[in-house]
């Protein structure tokens, strides 16, 4: 089992950054920035909301898979050898369908690993209506044992974009090289994870909440296709970018240690 340092991992990304920072931040700007641009300004109560028409959340998925690919494409960036920018977004384009499958393979595993969940709440007699559930002491258990599974497997799966990156691999592959890379690991990932989110809510939290006020009064209330969703959209991409961008950076240099790799902090590309 490779050993791990988290501290290790921030300073090599620091560095990264400090160096490639705009090689990095064209990437995260055109991949990663102007997609969410895109989903702040048509869809500016997000995706999943009831008055989101569909048009807009289909230009919402689309931009989310240009973003990942963009966070593919920083991950090769980021591991080395050097390279190009235009060389790793097709990189990242590539690696994406693999990538997405892998998600999607995930995704279907946690849906399969919820049905005795439910089973369990059938079997007790709690109704499985929205309304019921969140009055029931049950079901609170139940969701509560579900985000454990959820985030167990979540952890063990933190290495999925690195290696869809950094192998040329296949779905099935990614999944289960994650899983072993990952492997007595957990702790130290889940407070790397964990302390890492909460700084962003932090951020995200507060400049959502400031720039809302001010665009709010500047512009007018925030509706979709409007002035001031732009621009409210516009400033939050760009800290969406510096977010996506270091996070990138970071998987990729735990997988680095991880993967037991020798190479070193790469060097500018062109």
């Amino acid at each position: 089992m490779s050993k791990l340092s988290i501290s290790k991992a921030w300073e090599e990304t620091k560095a990264i950054l400090a160096r490639d920072g705009k090689l990095i931040g064209t990437v995260a700007l055109a991949l990663v920035a102007l997609p969410a641009a895109i989903t702040g300004l048509v869809a500016p109560r997000g995706a999943l909301d009831e008055s989101t028409p569909e048009w807009a959340r289909i230009v919402a998925l689309l931009a989310t898979l240009i973003a990942v690919a963009g966070q593919l494409a920083i991950i090769r960036l980021a591991i080395g050898p050097s390279t190009s920018v235009g060389e790793a977004i097709v990189h990242g384009i590539r690696r994406l369908p693999y990538y997405v499958a892998a998600a999607i393979l995930i995704t279907c595993g946690l849906i399969l690993l919820a049905l005795p969940l439910i089973v369990v709440l059938i079997l007790t007699g709690v109704p499985l209506d929205e309304e019921s559930l969140k009055h029931s002491a049950i079901a609170a258990l139940v969701g509560l044992a579900y985000f454990a599974i959820f985030l167990f497997f979540g952890i063990r799966m933190l290495m999925a974009s690195s290696t869809a990156s950094a192998e040329d691999i296949g779905p099935v592959a990614i999944i289960h090289r994650s899983w072993t890379l990952t492997h007595g690991h957990w702790w130290r990932l889940f407070g790397f994870l964990a302390a890492f989110f909460i700084a962003v809510l932090v951020v995200f939290t507060a400049v959502g909440a400031a720039m809302g006020v001010i665009v709010g009064i500047a512009l007018g209330p925030v509706e979709p296709l409007s002035a001031s969703a732009l621009v409210l959209a516009l400033v939050m991409a760009f800290v969406n970018a510096v977010v996506t961008g270091t996070f990138a950076v970071m998987l990729a240099r735990i997988y680095i240690q991880l993967s037991g790799r020798k190479t070193p902090v790469p060097s500018s590309g062109t």
